[in-house]
């Protein structure tokens, strides 16, 4: 495996394997501009491509200016193939015995100007978000859940392994109270930024759509459960989700989790063979080998306070993304460079990988044990969540970096 001339903790989730993109500033430097994670640095793409850095790469000397603006949609518009030739310069310029080394390792001036460690750096949302569709494809989430509501015959709708859904209604309405939520939940989910944009009217096919897919994130859909349930019959949930959703910082591109394909472990041959022609793929390792830890962070405490409260595995969802993409435009609907296109929450068959505290705690019915001895059935005030995930191993991980979130107290409420 290449190693890079920088230095590297091997436990970094930033190896030379996954150059991801993202959108930073410094104190020195406000203004919002590209970069790539490597190790615990970052790469200033914008003082990196003023300053010559991309002068052995001429498929994107036409382009340089998109490392100047302050988010990644122009750099996702400009495809796939261009994603890969500057993700692969970079990893040869990067590299210890790589073909272009001399264009920062031998320019110390460059060299101080556009690394920088990663702490003196402010992440920003990476692209400017246009339209988010969160989908319903963690086959084990959607079970567990079903069983709560509809009990364990009835927990899967006739539909569900047919085709990726949205979330379906589950419970009969009440009187509602305006209050604060007293079912704060999260949903641990893997995101996808689409770069290629399809016309009105013209369907992605199922053996294009992985070209209309930039990178992945790591994402958290941040759920009042007391308030979806209420609203969730006729139209499913609004206001329960719509105030907030956390993902991580940097985009990991869809090329550096190619070497971590796998099959997808919950299908099974009433899905294989429900799927309708248009969804079926060619290839059977359709699944990407990530795994996920979720911490929780009580108030008051710091980095040491933080426990585990589940882990999870990407090979946990149904269908795959470009299954997610070919759906989605099935009926002509366009999607545009920026569109966000969300798993639903992933996870495992038994307490300790269930992607939220809804099925964790059965709906708040059995309250989880933290080791500084409170409990929790939902999150409170103070509450942080750390989602990590990566693929690969020890020196070589392709990860996404920290989706954090903290629970303020509510301010105002009439």
């Amino acid at each position: 495996m290449a190693r890079s001339w920088l230095s590297i903790s091997p436990g970094s989730p930033f190896s030379l394997a996954n150059i991801p993109f993202g959108i930073i500033s410094t104190q020195a430097n406000p203004l919002h501009r590209p970069a790539i994670a490597i190790g615990d640095l970052a790469l200033d793409l914008d003082k990196f491509a003023s300053n010559g850095g991309f002068s052995e790469l001429p498929s994107i000397s036409q382009h340089l200016a998109v490392f100047s603006e302050p988010t990644l949609n122009d750099f996702a518009a400009l495809g796939r193939n261009i994603h890969h030739d500057v993700r692969t310069y970079i990893q040869q310029i990067l590299q210890e015995d790589g073909k272009y080394p001399a264009v920062l390792k031998d320019n110390p001036q460059l060299r101080d100007q556009a690394l920088l460690p990663l702490p003196s750096v402010q992440n920003h949302l990476p692209l400017k978000v246009g339209d988010y569709t969160d989908f319903y494809v963690g086959l084990n989430h959607a079970y567990n859940v079903g069983v709560l509501f509809r009990g364990p015959d009835n927990a899967l709708q006739p539909n569900y392994k047919h085709l990726p859904i949205i979330e379906n209604p589950t419970a009969t309405p009440k009187v509602p109270i305006l209050r604060p939520s007293r079912k704060l939940d999260i949903e641990l989910e893997l995101a996808a930024f689409v770069c290629k944009p399809n016309e009105l009217g013209d369907p992605i096919r199922i053996d294009r759509a992985d070209e209309h897919i930039f990178g992945f994130v790591l994402m958290n859909d941040w759920s009042a459960r007391d308030v979806q349930y209420w609203e969730y019959v006729p139209l499913g949930p609004f206001t329960s989700k719509n105030f907030g959703t956390t993902i991580s910082p940097w985009v990991v591109l869809t090329d550096a989790l190619e070497p971590f394909r796998t099959r997808s472990r919950v299908e099974d041959s009433q899905h294989r063979d429900g799927v309708l022609p248009y969804l079926r793929e060619k290839r059977a390792d359709t699944a990407y080998d990530i795994r996920f830890q979720v911490a929780i962070q009580p108030a008051g405490l710091g980095a040491d306070g933080r426990e585990i409260f589940c882990t999870g595995n990407a090979r946990d969802l149904l269908f795959s993304f470009p299954q997610l993409v070919t759906h989605h435009t099935v009926t002509g609907c366009n999607l545009n460079t920026g569109d966000l296109l969300a798993s639903g929450t992933i996870s495992g068959v038994k307490l300790g990988t269930f992607g939220s505290f809804l099925e964790a705690t059965k709906n708040g019915k059995e309250p989880l044990a933290l080791k500084n001895g409170e409990t929790r059935t939902f999150l409170q005030d103070g509450d942080g969540i750390i989602i990590t995930g990566a693929a690969g191993n020890e020196g070589h991980y392709v990860g996404f970096g920290e989706c954090a979130g903290v629970i303020l107290p509510v301010v105002t409420y009439e």
